[in-house]
């Protein structure tokens, strides 16, 4: 009989309740700790109060448990080298190494990685001084894209369409350096026309497997209007990735990213992300990620019904040439619920009422991102406070699914996009059409 194991799993955000919630689902898990956690991890895991970027902490924690192997969800420890910590101490870790998780701790790092490899994505320009940056500006064309090089939460980036749009986004950035040292250097990048696509994929350094496509909703607004976000809601499989699209972005992104850093010494382990935009020339890369994306965990993980423990422990050992992974056929589609203002300023402390009406337990769930407990309440504690989740037999039965649950749930002030996966109708009611017409 396979030894059963001690896994400790680090963040507190909606990926990590959607991890926690797949990975209890393994017969080999003996106990499931999380750093920090949530309030809805809480209820499947024993949380531990250590923050994911004390990795001296974490790492104490997990010798001192004897943990068997440790899950990484944000990018934080990732970039600040957290991999290589626990394994220089001989324990396992689910994760890239510092040198690897440059790919997303450096826009500028990320871009000539793309440009040596012959991987496609927008002509850019880096900069590192604000005078050159506005020089390159005065003889620009528009629109443009400017992105901070470091880690911004996922707010670095800036459409640019005018001259004016960009000296502001370089003022910001460089100068009055709203994103602390992430902003110190930044690319300006030709602007892509396409739709997004969200394409992950298991690494062991050598192998991979690709996981199921989604697609991410990264404005606040409804029609993809308003400032970027975190990402609002997301759905999987995206229609727009057919197997044709598919094949090419293997050969064209996955294969060539895992080849090339494996030949520049960074081998690549854990989860690989590419943000695509298709576009009439096809696939190219927007950036990279090198953890599970959110909210496209909580839109993948329903679907997969393999063993995420050994599927991630095959990516640690280099034996992902083992494995085959397994899904459902249905749509998932997730919904987030976010504090009125985010992703500017917002309140907390909110009571949260519906949670245990909205979730079945079957075919909708509600994974926590931003709540804390407030005696026996539930309050809202972050701009993204909770992930509503559906299956469906199809991407309208989720859709539909998902928003009488978002329904159920109340707390003041809650936002949440009402046209989420409405793409993906779309192109349903066009395959129908074109279905009957042939």
């Amino acid at each position: 009989m396979e030894k059963k194991l001690k896994v400790l799993l680090i963040g507190s955000g909606g990926r990590e309740h959607a991890l926690a919630w797949k990975l209890t689902q393994s017969p080999r898990l003996e106990k499931l700790y999380c750093a920090p956690g949530n309030v809805g991890i809480s209820e499947i895991a024993e949380c531990v109060d250590i923050k994911v970027g004390d990795i001296d902490g974490l790492l104490q924690f997990a010798k001192k448990e004897r943990i068997d192997l440790t899950v990484v969800g944000p990018e934080i420890p990732l970039v600040g080298g957290i991999v290589d910590h626990f394994e220089n101490a001989g324990l396992i870790i689910f994760g890239p190494s510092k040198a690897a998780a440059q790919l997303e701790g450096s826009k500028v790092f990320s871009k000539e990685f793309m440009l040596r490899c012959n991987i496609p994505t927008a002509t850019f320009m880096p900069f590192d001084r604000i005078e050159d940056a506005r020089a390159f500006l005065n003889h620009a064309q528009f629109p443009l894209v400017i992105k901070a090089d470091g880690l911004a939460a996922g707010k670095g980036v800036v459409l640019c369409n005018a001259l004016a749009d960009g000296l502001e986004a370089l003022d910001q950035m460089m100068k009055d350096k709203i994103f602390a040292e992430a902003g110190a250097k930044v690319v300006v990048e030709d602007y892509l026309i396409g739709e997004e696509v969200s394409i992950l994929a298991f690494c062991d350094g050598e192998n991979y497997l690709i996981l199921e496509s989604a697609q991410d909703h990264k404005r606040i607004f409804d029609d993809d209007l308003g400032p970027n976000t975190g990402g609002m809601g997301a759905y999987s499989p995206a229609p727009i990735v057919t197997e044709t699209l598919l094949r090419k972005i293997e050969a064209r992104v996955i294969e060539p990213t895992v080849r090339g850093m494996a030949r520049e010494g960074m081998p690549f382990k854990g989860i690989l992300y590419a943000g695509l935009m298709i576009t009439s020339q096809g696939p190219q890369v927007l950036e990279y990620n090198v953890r599970f994306g959110d909210p496209e965990t909580q839109a993948v993980l329903p679907r997969l019904e393999s063993d995420l423990l050994e599927v991630m422990l095959a990516s640690c050992e280099g034996r992902l040439n083992e494995i085959q992974l397994k899904w459902t056929p249905k749509s998932c589609v997730c919904v987030v619920m976010s504090s009125g203002g985010y992703p500017g300023k917002y309140e907390n402390g909110y009571e949260i009422n519906g949670l245990n009406v909205a979730a079945d337990g079957k075919n909708t769930y509600v994974f926590h991102a931003g709540t804390k407990k407030d005696g026996d309440r539930v309050v809202t504690a972050g701009g993204r406070v909770l992930g509503v989740v559906s299956l469906g037999d199809h991407i309208k039965d989720a859709i539909q699914s998902v928003y009488v649950a978002v329904e159920k749930i109340k707390f003041d002030h809650m936002f949440f996009r009402r046209d989420i996966a409405a793409k993906a109708l779309k192109k349903d009611h066009i395959k129908s059409a074109n279905a009957v017409g042939r």
